[in-house]
């Protein structure tokens, strides 16, 4: 996990200064910052979808895991060292 603000602390000395790409861009005249901002905010609602199905499919996996039964197969599982 990688924590941008922790990266900006260690990495910038106290006497430099530093911009934002969006910030600089938008100073210069590029004109999308709305744009981008919009589909950011979309792609942020969609990444927590996502999420939330990946949580309940592990939530599922791990139940399925819980509840099977490998009694039939147990020894040849354990021929194989498991």
């Amino acid at each position: 996990m990688v924590v941008p603000e922790a990266i900006k602390v260690l990495r910038l000395k106290s006497d430099h200064t530093f911009t934002l790409l969006g910030t600089l861009s938008k100073e210069v005249g590029w004109g999308y910052t709305e744009l981008v901002n919009r589909l950011e905010t979309q792609r942020k609602i969609k990444e927590q979808a996502y999420y939330a199905e990946k949580k309940a499919a592990n939530i599922l996996r791990s139940k399925a895991i819980a509840a099977a039964d490998l009694s039939p197969v147990a020894d040849v599982l354990a021929s194989y060292g498991h």
